[in-house]
């Protein structure tokens, strides 16, 4: 395949799966921003804790299913998986819009996290396939900014939720009619890259995949470093509309609103600049992906334990916009770091196992809160524990050392 029909190729793939991306998170962040509709809606959730229970229950399921998802988009299609996994995560949005009780909440989002579990490991890594040279942080950071886009539109869930003549039902049902209906052009469009080599490479068997990647030192110290600021992230995500209403005193729209479209805005801008300041830190140096990622942890640490201690809604904001540049600096730049420490018949299982320990720590981190909120522990004292896990990965990501063979 010539060189032009190849870039062409590389940026149709990153625009299919934008929309994709975006229904990723859009029917995550909805939930949260609705909360206070579901719960006086399904009145067998009962409590916070409950709520943070059925948040985790997503996040353990997807997190034990991605090391599978990534193992079989390696050892397959990249482009099967996708397309598999939209519309199956898609049906059951549509499902979540019937559920009546606690226990068929439950069930939905783990069904949910075991077909999602197959979609960001094979995405992120087709996209690194595609785009091997100087423009991988640019790519990715842009695929990034369809899940910001789904999360910004997902914080407007609460004035659909609180609107009489639509609801929260009517949001997931529309949104995984639309899923369902993409996903039968989406595989036809897409394409699974060329070969990168001469020789064809054989496909590792899973106890070949893991062994390679978990006695990689650098593959370990990236999945801490994906890990630790992820705890904050999560709940950042997941609960911050229900902080901003309680602390502040405003209604569910207006929470969700300014909890979800700063900070992810933010990132936007984030990723378009640390994605392309990575790229053309590489050309003079391998570590560049690694320095710009650092830099947006560097961020990161002082807007969270500004967070915690906000005396305003618009002092928070102002904190979660910092903290937003600071992540579209760190979440474009993941898969190329980990493009160039591992192979590319390993990528998605990599990044899998990256979900693995992160996306369950951060069902932790979810539940946890909701604890410590049940026990009125004050919001800065949590925040400034989740600042000082972030300041530890600013240490381990440094420690990184890329194969100048993949960089």
């Amino acid at each position: 395949m010539k060189n032009s029909s190849l870039l062409r190729l590389a940026w149709l793939t990153v625009a299919l799966l934008w929309p994709v991306a975006l229904l990723n998170y859009l029917d995550r962040q909805m939930l949260a921003s609705m909360k206070y509709s579901v719960m006086a809606d399904i009145s067998s959730i009962g409590n916070d804790e409950n709520w943070g229970i059925m948040l985790g229950q997503f996040k353990w399921v997807y997190a034990f299913l991605s090391p599978i998802g990534g193992y079989v988009a390696d050892r397959f299609s990249r482009r099967f998986t996708i397309g598999a996994s939209l519309f199956v995560w898609s049906a059951v949005t549509f499902w979540t819009g019937q559920v009546t009780t606690y226990n068929e909440l439950l069930w939905a989002r783990s069904l949910m996290g075991i077909s999602e579990a197959f979609y960001i490991p094979a995405a992120l890594a087709l996209i690194a396939d595609f785009h091997a040279g100087h423009t991988r942080s640019r790519a990715v950071g842009l695929h990034q900014m369809a899940i910001y886009c789904g999360v910004i539109v997902g914080g407007f869930g609460g004035y659909v939720a609180d609107e009489p003549a639509l609801g929260w039902r009517c949001a997931f049902i529309a949104c995984g009619i639309f899923g369902m209906i993409y996903a039968v052009p989406l595989v036809f469009l897409l394409r699974d890259a060329p070969p990168s080599g001469e020789a064809e490479v054989l496909k590792p068997t899973p106890v070949q995949a893991g062994t390679e990647l978990l006695t990689n030192v650098s593959f370990i110290l990236l999945v801490l470093y994906f890990t630790l600021p992820a705890l904050a992230g999560w709940v950042v995500r997941d609960w911050m509309p229900a902080i901003l209403k309680k602390e502040f005193n405003i209604g569910q729209g207006r929470a969700g609103v300014a909890a979800t479209l700063y900070w992810q805005v933010a990132a936007i801008v984030g990723a378009f600049i640390g994605g392309w300041l990575a790229d053309c830190w590489m050309l003079r140096n391998n570590r560049g992906r690694i320095f710009v990622s650092a830099i947006g942890m560097c961020m990161i640490v002082p807007a969270l334990f500004g967070v915690g201690n906000a005396g305003t809604l618009t002092v928070a904001v102002l904190y979660l916009i910092l903290f937003g540049l600071g992540w579209g600096f760190f979440d474009g730049n993941n898969m190329p770091i980990l493009s160039q420490i591992v192979r590319p018949e390993l990528r998605a299982t990599g990044y899998g196992i990256m979900n693995l320990v992160s996306i369950s720590c951060g069902g932790l981190a979810d539940w946890g809160f909701g604890r410590l909120q049940r026990q009125e522990v004050p919001l800065n004292i949590i925040f400034s524990i989740f600042a000082g896990a972030a300041i530890v990965s600013i240490v381990l990501v440094l420690l990184i050392r890329p194969r100048r063979e993949l960089s």
